[in-house]
């Protein structure tokens, strides 16, 4: 079904009004297709070219909600600071994109870990359900890096990017309560960092399957890190957990630390394979890759990293595995 709007100006109304400013041009976004089949009835190509764009669905939300959640992201955004001249600044983005508390407990913690390993004070952003961060979603996300890409030097400074939630082989799942659904898939998120122009990029998803991202967000300037293959599950996702098994080893144990990120990376590993093989659960396999350039923005944000270990919090991801 489609729908067609047409708006008419009466001329003479308008130079009624006197001498006033001349309205700025619209410009208008045809409808060139008909509405999707958004809950089923397309073909298997149709349908895997419409989960490539990322949807998300917004049902049944409270306008109060709406409102509340809009301000929040918007004094998030706005709280956000310039890059420092002269510095490689990095810019934290921490999301829970399901509102399982798990993520939440995750990508808050997680949020802390970063902005402080690598001086990102007033550059980090939590978007997560409940408490005074703004909700995680597929839109928050986009104009969270946006926004970043505005107040970046992206010659130089770096995008931190933290994604926790369930996964599928298609990528990432948004889904928030009864409410919110969707799909961050490996197309879309390549296409929002290719289109903001942001090159310097270290990129940590916690998801199962999370290794689909892999052959798309790989290049020179990225760092990029998956807690699993992407035909492999991860572990550590029930609701009532602290951690993931990934976010444990990796935010919880190793970049606690101050050690280099690709010693954080082999520690990671090797914690999650002891867990898996010690609880007799197949290896989820977390994806590496390190492009050539890193090494150029790393080196610096490194050599500003604290000198001291942060104690761990919360219960270990393991805890959740005991009868």
């Amino acid at each position: 079904m489609r729908f067609a709007f047409q708006t008419w100006f009466a001329a003479g109304a308008m130079m009624s009004l006197g001498a006033a400013p001349a309205p700025a041009q619209l410009t208008q976004a045809s409808h060139t297709k008909e509405w999707p089949q958004i809950l089923g009835g397309a073909s298997q190509s149709e349908m895997a070219a419409a989960l490539a764009l990322g949807p998300q669905l917004e049902r049944g939300r409270p306008a109060q909600w709406l409102l509340a959640d809009r301000r929040k992201l918007a004094r998030a955004l706005d709280a956000l600071q310039p890059q420092r001249a002269g510095l490689v600044d990095a810019y934290v983005v921490s999301i829970a994109l399901d509102s399982d508390p798990v993520f939440g407990r995750e990508a808050r913690e997680t949020a802390r870990v970063l902005s402080r390993r690598y001086d990102a004070a007033g550059r980090t952003l939590l978007l997560a359900r409940n408490g005074d961060a703004p909700a995680g979603s597929l839109e928050a996300l986009s104009l969270a890096l946006a926004r970043v890409a505005e107040l970046m030097d992206k010659k130089q400074d770096v995008l931190v990017l933290y994604v926790t939630s369930h996964g599928a082989k298609i990528g990432i799942a948004y889904h928030d309560g009864d409410e919110g659904y969707g799909i961050l898939s490996p197309d879309r998120l390549a296409g929002i960092l290719d289109e903001l122009g942001i090159r310097n990029r270290l990129l940590i998803l916690s998801a199962c399957y999370s290794g689909v991202f892999v052959p798309l967000l790989s290049n020179h300037e990225t760092a990029l890190f998956t807690a699993a293959s992407s035909d492999r599950t991860s572990f550590g996702c029930r609701a009532e957990n602290d951690w993931t098994f990934f976010g444990d080893a990796l935010i919880n144990h190793a970049l606690r630390k101050p050690q280099p990120l690709d010693d954080a990376m082999i520690e990671a590993r090797e914690l999650i394979s002891d867990w898996e093989t010690s609880n007799r659960l197949p290896s989820s396999n977390p994806q590496v890759t390190v492009g050539e350039g890193v090494e150029a923005w790393l080196r610096p944000l490194e050599a500003r990293m604290p000198r001291t270990a942060t104690p761990r919090v919360g219960a270990p991801a393991t805890d959740a595995l005991k009868p």
